[in-house]
């Protein structure tokens, strides 16, 4: 295997064969996460270190049924395999994970992926549930039917990555071809004719692989490519498939007819024992109620209700740790620069603020992501998408659309990132519209401080936990019938695409890979939202902090010794530090800005949270901890918080004096953020996936219709109360 190139695998397979599983035992942390060139696709690749101790690229592929591309994944997939990608090679070697189970639909991919003459090598996945089935498959006679080494392997817990390894690092030397078909007469004659019409017409020949998927499919990536540089070649295929056609053979289906028909006698003993000895499995026996259309629904919503009850209680404790410390370490530095006031502010409630503002998010955030990571480990997750493509189905979307709008729930970049495995690309663009309508962790915090200060205390916990639920469901409600607008409004790309889920078997979840899993999630949070709103923090810190004219604690200092002179220096600073907040740049801003939002209940003070929350969602807590003069190191559980916000009172017009918080307000304020896109990053991600033009009018739609609900949450509210 000398090379003076480090050599690569691809790992291909059907989603949920346990490719992505395997790719991570193989690799362990040593992955490398970014985009496709030219596409926003994600890359997962990793170093794997072989038997004899030579390194190869190991390319985790997207999960696809075939290789006649549709989506942007399957694009991808094709792209790579055929040599296609902009920034790689073709794969020395491919790697087909292969569901033990499902080999005839399975083996259909790598029948399809052996037409572009890559070495291969066959992982019989799920050898543990063939196994407990008692399942009997020689995996030795498969070997020598298919010409290629099949190795039985279990990804969850190691079993056959060894032998995988030796398999890999012996083809990566003989470089095995699986058997391929014989093809009928007609087929070759239009293949023949493509090729000769191609070379003639412009001096490029296409490998075989990719005559037959442009012969066969013509929205193939290998046909979108030609179209795309030469159009004069439509006509060319055009004929080649009459001549397809004339040969007896349907275009469209020729393709999985003559594949299944050279796989058949290759598998067909083989599946015969499986169906004698196969039972009714326990998940079938389990999908019995969990899929079903009324009772597979309920226990569908009251698992999302334990979820997000559960995100409201456990992460109490962490929180309250978080907050202490956050402000233990505030005071500490604080009393090194009582000399400096400005600097004092800037480090307590400006940087360490900062700090406290995002760190105090992690245990909800870490909570939500574990129950995510544990449907998605026990297999539920892809049921629940199943039910949801008859709730979907109306809105003009597919279950397809349920993972990435579930996901968004934790954070709207990685559901907008996962919308790339749907096919239809209206479906596609709408749900990555709707999905910033999905309440995700960022709004926890606001959640949280309305619903403890003005909910909890009058109806107790139970009725807390409910609103915290029913508040995660609000932009669900009009998600769906805002889909059903876009869906008649826009122009249809393409025939619509059936909805195709693979349901794995349930399984027991392992601790140490959910594990994982949060360690990474909450590491990019730090890291991706952290320094975000870490900064906007000192931003607004710095806006609510100056100009700071010294005049004007001397003013307020004369009128206090005149009309109070009974104040302690405490009160007399609190009024000084309400008097510099007002005139700072913030204040003036939210006063010239508050008329537009006092329908909905908000002072200038609220307006000003509303607004420095644009960039960041979960800027609102320090900024209203800044404004009431409480630092910016307070959080949603500060009981200062709440009990300050209680007794707020409005300083100035027709209801000076009453209080400015009451449950409408907060109800509004609720309403406004879980409809409101308020976080940058999202509506960049819009823009890389969709284009500039969508993110704006996402933004400002989306921004539209928070304000009109929240107008009408507390003008309803008022009237009811």
């Amino acid at each position: 295997m000398n090379t003076d190139r480090q050599l690569s695998v691809a790992l291909i397979g059907n989603p949920n064969t346990g490719k992505t599983s395997l790719f991570n035992m193989l690799t362990g942390l040593q992955q490398q996460v970014g985009n496709y060139a030219g596409v926003t696709v994600e890359k997962k690749t990793g170093t794997w270190t072989l038997p004899n101790g030579e390194r190869v690229d190991l390319i985790d592929l997207p999960g696809t049924y075939n290789l006649n591309a549709v989506s942007l994944d399957e694009r991808v997939a094709v792209d790579v395999l055929a040599g296609h990608s902009a920034d790689a090679a073709p794969p020395d070697l491919v790697i087909v994970v292969v569901d033990v189970e499902n080999l005839r639909r399975n083996l259909y991919l790598a029948s399809q992926a052996s037409e572009l003459g890559v070495p291969m090598v066959i992982a019989l996945n799920c050898w543990d549930v063939a196994e407990r089935k008692g399942l009997q498959i020689d995996s030795k006679l498969l070997e020598q039917r298919l010409g290629v080494p099949v190795v039985p392997t279990v990804a969850r817990t190691r079993r056959g990555t060894g032998a995988l390894a030796e398999a890999v690092t012996r083809a990566l030397e003989t470089r095995p071809i699986l058997v391929r078909p014989r093809w009928p007469e007609a087929v070759m004659e239009s293949l023949e004719y493509l090729r000769d019409e191609l070379i003639t017409q412009r001096g490029e020949a296409l490998r075989e692989g990719e005559l037959q998927r442009l012969l066969f499919d013509k929205r193939s990536a290998v046909a979108e490519r030609l179209k795309t540089t030469a159009p004069e070649r439509e006509p060319i295929l055009r004929r080649a498939r009459e001549k397809l056609h004339m040969g007896g053979y349907q275009p469209d289906a020729a393709e999985s007819l003559l594949r299944y028909r050279f796989l058949n006698p290759l598998l067909n003993d083989i599946l015969e024992r499986q169906a004698a000895m196969k039972k009714r499995s326990t998940s079938e026996s389990i999908d019995q109620l969990l899929l079903h259309r009324v009772w597979g629904l309920l226990v569908f919503v009251g698992m999302m209700y334990v979820v997000f009850q559960s995100v409201y209680t456990w992460a109490g404790p962490l929180m309250d740790l978080i907050e202490g410390g956050v402000g233990k370490l505030g005071d500490f530095a604080g009393g090194f620069l009582t000399a400096t006031p400005m600097l004092q502010s800037l480090v307590v409630d400006g940087v360490i603020g900062g700090v406290g503002a995002f760190l105090v998010f992690l245990p909800q955030i870490l909570v939500l992501f574990f129950f995510i990571a544990l449907l998605e480990e026990t297999g539920y997750m892809a049921r629940a998408a199943f039910l949801m493509d008859k709730l979907f189905s109306w809105s003009g979307l597919n279950g397809k659309s349920f993972v990435p709008l579930l996901s968004s729930f934790a954070c709207a970049i990685p559901g907008i990132l996962a919308t790339r495995t749907i096919s239809d690309p209206k479906a596609r663009c709408i749900t990555i519209l709707i999905a910033p309508l999905m309440s995700c962790s960022a709004r926890l915090p606001v959640y949280l401080l309305m619903i403890g200060a003005f909910i909890e205390p009058q109806y107790g916990a139970a009725i807390a936990g409910l609103t915290l639920f029913a508040m995660h469901f609000i932009g669900v409600l009009l998600a769906g019938p805002l889909a059903w607008l876009l869906h008649r409004s826009l122009p249809p790309y393409v025939t619509s695409q059936p909805f195709v889920m693979e349901l794995p078997h349930y399984r027991v979840p392992q601790l140490s890979r959910i594990g994982h899993r949060l360690y990474k999630c909450g590491s990019e949070f730090i890291i991706r939202a952290g320094t975000v709103i870490c900064a906007m923090t000192i931003v607004i810190w710095a806006l609510l902090y100056f100009p700071r004219p010294p005049e004007l604690a001397e003013a307020v200092e004369a009128t206090a010794a005149e009309t109070s002179p009974a104040l302690s220096p405490a009160q007399l600073e609190h009024r000084v530090n309400a008097a510099y907040l007002e005139q700072s740049f913030m204040g003036r801003f939210g006063r010239t800005v508050q008329p537009i939002f006092a329908p909905a209940g908000y002072d200038w003070k609220i307006t000003i949270g509303v607004l420095a929350s644009f960039p960041a969602r979960e800027i609102i807590i320090s900024t209203l901890g800044i404004t009431y003069a409480l630092g910016g190191e307070i959080d949603e559980g500060s009981d200062d918080l709440r009990t300050t916000l209680s007794k707020a009172k409005w300083e100035s017009g027709p209801r000076a004096g009453e209080a400015v918080f009451n449950l409408p307000v907060a109800l509004s304020i609720m309403v406004f953020f879980a409809l409101c896109m308020q976080c940058g990053a999202t509506v960049a991600v819009i823009a890389k996936e969709l284009h500039w033009g969508w993110a704006a009018g996402s933004f400002f739609g989306l921004t539209a219709l928070a304000w009109v609900a929240a107008v009408l949450t507390y003008q309803i509210g008022m009237w009811l109360a």
